[in-house]
């Protein structure tokens, strides 16, 4: 019997330890396209519930990923009123993510409330407090929430996050610490998940790199990540790249290039050390901003710039929306 409990025990140990991450990607762009907007689903692949990074496409975005067979090992019950994506958005994501309340990251959110269930909404207070003044406000959109002004309709809770401090996130095995960022005078979030076996993925918002925007913000959040990449703890770093290297900085309007996007990462790298500290990193680049000018294929441009200037052996994945990835 001893025997038997040891084995089990070593079975759940190394499921746990191996456990990665799954991810769907809900849009992939930032800015202009509507229905295609930042938005990912996250979770651990040993939980069955998701969380949201963000939430600028939802419901567009769970059916393209339907259409891509994404879901297919997730099978709606025969007693469930809904499609595949009324059952995923209604039982299958429990939490959202919201990095800063620019419309292209809360905007799926906001119309598909009507259909949505109860759930939080985490976020820095400030992010809290634009939600609540200009969305769910009953001029703008019902009041969906529990705060705010006019009737609370109480579906979604607006949970705070305090800076640098973890907190569990409901009805999932993750956890979750915040940092600022500095997003051309908005403060943007980074959140940082680490399941049940201490693996860790971080998702940042937008934002500009430190240089430009006088802010010690990316530097303070490389120095934490460090000890999880000498580990081999961090499974990814979802980051955005919204512009090519021919932005100059004063067009930034607090956001990344290739080239910013190399430069910060170097700093990481400094602070892991070593030989070849990020080879083999998976980088998850998001928010590039769609373009309607002629012969301009902003994603292209921007894998062409980031690849071509690699030094550091990073593994840079460009996802499109409806994509399954693990990590």
């Amino acid at each position: 019997m001893k025997k038997h409990f040891i084995a089990a025990a070593l079975c759940c140990y190394s499921s746990l330890s191996f456990a990665g991450f799954d991810v769907i990607t809900l849009g992939d762009k930032g800015g202009i396209q509507d229905g295609n907007l930042t938005a990912f689903m996250l979770k651990s692949n040993t939980d069955n519930n998701y969380i949201t990074l963000d939430a600028g496409s939802i419901v567009n975005g769970l059916i393209a990923a339907t259409h891509k067979n994404a879901f297919s090992d997730m099978a709606v019950p025969s007693s469930s009123p809904y499609t595949q994506e009324g059952y995923i958005l209604n039982q299958k994501i429990k939490g959202y993510f919201i990095s800063h309340a620019h419309l292209d990251h809360i905007a799926g959110l906001i119309i598909s409330s009507p259909d949505d269930s109860n759930k939080p909404i985490y976020a820095l207070p400030s992010v809290h407090e634009t939600i609540s003044q200009h969305y769910f406000n009953w001029k703008t959109w019902p009041n969906f929430t529990t705060q705010g002004n006019g009737f609370k309709l109480g579906k979604y809770e607006l949970t705070p996050l305090n800076i640098n401090q973890w907190l569990p996130v409901a009805n999932t095995e993750l956890q979750v610490k915040a940092f600022p960022l500095s997003h051309s005078g908005t403060e943007s979030t980074a959140f940082l998940f680490e399941n049940a076996a201490k693996e860790a993925v971080i998702y940042f918002g937008d934002t500009g790199p430190d240089a430009v925007e006088k802010s010690t913000a990316l530097d303070t959040i490389w120095q934490q990540l460090a000890p999880y990449i000498q580990q081999k703890k961090l499974k990814g770093i979802f980051i955005e790249t919204s512009f090519s290297n021919s932005t100059p900085d004063k067009s930034l309007f607090g956001h990344l290039t290739p080239q910013w996007l190399l430069t910060e990462l170097n700093t990481l790298a400094g602070y892991v050390g070593g030989d070849e500290p990020l080879k083999d990193l998976n980088v998850i680049v998001t928010h590039i901003k769609y373009s309607l000018k002629k012969n301009a294929v902003p994603k292209q441009i921007i894998e062409k710039e980031l690849r071509g200037n690699n030094n550091l052996g990073i593994n840079f994945i460009f996802t499109e929306q409806g994509d399954r990835t693990q990590l």
